[in-house]
């Protein structure tokens, strides 16, 4: 196969390439699969069972909340929270959604980690505990200090990190480049004269020059930029990594930080018939941000590149993925409970007290005999988990690796 410089692929190669990598990706597990195939999801809210959800009020939702779309964020000032972070399927829409597929990310996760039934079981009656407590009156006082341990690991890591530590993990050293290979392909000359342009106008500087203690009026300047292969379900849309210098004289010799560039297209996330939201793409990512993680909203930034509708972050040390694919019993319990709520307090922050407790209610009718848990939530997660894992084995046929 042709190739450009640094044995980078070459442009026109790129979406085969992504493609190949994506399927690869989505046989690593019950779990990997499912949160590559967002869409084998929004299929099943269109069937009887997924109609017959509980109407909870419009609010923005994720659209797409599995576990590694949660995780630790900073915000402008440097404060750490777990947070929803990845808002890609963001729309105003049902919130039963969301903990829906929070649930059966943690049960595929659950079963990846050869855990019993039982564990599902009572992972499915913490989430419930969580959610509809964030929605009580009272909630903040009432939340437990610590996280769960695979989250509570996650956060100290976090908080101890720095720059040096995202050097090391995305661009291999401190200097101002970023090393070509399997996550970073060279960038071709149209898409580097774009990146620059994009990176001249005064609102781009502005968000740069927003963060913490930064100066207002310093310059910026573009030390390197590459073509970013990450993720799974968005492999394939335009996503960059731009390296900038920073300071008020020699941006060259200032200040350097990584900036996140993600192409913004239409959601396939249902919508609420009647919710109005932004028509660009990129602006309708970043609306659902600032009102479901507003650590991550004030970081971001709508804007265009080759007339595609983008979105502009700048990355932190603190910024990390929740990974959960080996769980005790207890752990996946306690996580169950925890990230509930995390997305609970990302609902309820939208709703007044009224709709508040009115959904709270609505969420809590039909209780099974043997679980408690409403017999709508256990019934979508055993239908959900069932309907993936017939088709993660079907997805491995089609898509194993040549011998």
């Amino acid at each position: 196969m042709a190739s450009s410089i640094s044995g980078s692929p070459a442009h026109k190669h790129r979406p085969v390439i992504l493609a190949e990598r994506r399927n690869a990706k989505m046989a690593r597990s019950a779990h990997a699969y499912m949160r590559g195939n967002t869409v084998k999801f929004y299929e099943w809210l269109e069937t009887a069972a997924g109609k017959s959800l509980p109407d909870g009020p419009p609010v923005w939702i994720c659209g797409d909340c599995h576990v590694g779309n949660l995780g630790p964020v900073a915000s402008l000032s440097g404060r750490v929270n777990i947070q929803i972070r990845d808002l890609d399927q963001t729309v105003i829409g049902n919130p039963a959604h969301d903990l829906i597929r929070l649930g059966l990310s943690l049960a595929t996760a659950a079963r990846s980690s050869d855990l019993p039934g039982v564990t599902t079981a009572r992972m499915i009656e913490e989430m419930m505990i969580g959610y509809t407590a964030a929605l009580s009156d009272g909630h903040r006082k009432r939340r437990p200090e610590k996280e769960a341990k695979p989250v509570q690991r996650v956060m100290e890591q976090a908080l101890k990190r720095r720059w040096c530590n995202l050097a090391e993990e995305r661009i291999a050293d401190v200097r101002p480049a970023i090393p070509r290979g399997d996550k970073f392909w060279q960038v071709s000359p149209g898409e580097d004269r774009q990146l620059k342009e994009l990176f001249a106008s005064d609102e781009v500087r502005k968000l740069v020059t927003g963060m913490r203690s930064r100066a207002d009026d310093a310059r910026i300047k573009v030390l390197d930029a590459a073509y970013w292969v990450k993720g799974c379900s968005s492999l394939g849309r335009l996503r960059y990594a731009v390296l900038l210098g920073i300071a008020k004289k020699r941006p060259s010799r200032g200040e350097i930080c990584l900036v996140d560039i993600k192409e913004a297209t239409t959601a396939a996330a249902p919508r609420s018939p009647d919710a109005q939201m932004p028509r660009d793409n990129a602006e309708r990512v970043v609306t659902g941000a600032r009102a479901l993680a507003p650590n991550l909203g004030e970081r971001m930034l709508a804007a265009r590149l080759n007339d595609k509708p983008v979105v502009i972050r700048e990355l932190l040390p603190q910024d990390l993925k929740l990974e959960i694919e080996q769980l005790t019993h207890s752990e996946a319990v306690n996580a169950a409970r925890f990230l509930a709520t995390v997305v609970g307090e990302a609902h309820a922050r939208q709703m007044d007290r009224a709709t508040r407790l009115s959904w709270r209610k609505a969420m809590l009718q039909k209780h099974t005999k043997t679980l408690d848990a409403p017999s709508w939530f256990w019934s979508s997660i055993v239908e959900l988990v069932a309907s993936h894992e017939a088709a993660y084995l079907e997805h491995c046929r089609r898509y194993q690796p040549a011998a």
